[in-house]
């Protein structure tokens, strides 16, 4: 059973900046992309921001420029840094693998930002 933990969500300000991290309880060059969705309250869950093995990397119009994912195979973590956090990014952040055939999620951490 694979399990992701996620961690470092909690209340930024307004301009402020987060990392958040998810531990991986297998390696995770055994998944094809690794990747950081979030979902608002009332919203869908959406796509934040996702890396492939080979270290390619795909962002939400919303964070680019903003967002960095980042990966250490070693460690089987992946990160996201947040930088000029905004109260429209305030959601649950959910981490993600995808194998061919199946999709894992972890359990989500909240950000909150206050304006």
């Amino acid at each position: 059973q694979v399990q992701l933990v996620e961690s470092g969500g909690g209340l930024v300000q307004a301009g402020g900046s987060l990392r958040l991290s998810c531990l991986a309880s297998l390696s995770i060059l055994s998944f094809r992309t690794m990747g950081w969705y979030r979902q608002a309250p009332g919203k869908q869950r959406e796509l934040v921001a996702v890396i492939t093995n080979d270290g390619s990397t795909n962002y939400a119009d919303s964070v680019k420029g903003r967002f960095t994912i980042s990966r250490d195979n070693a460690k089987n973590t992946v990160f996201i840094r947040m930088n000029m956090l905004s109260p429209e990014d305030t959601a649950v952040y959910y981490c993600n693998a995808a194998s061919m055939f199946n999709n894992y999620w972890g359990q989500g951490t909240q950000v909150t930002v206050s304006s």
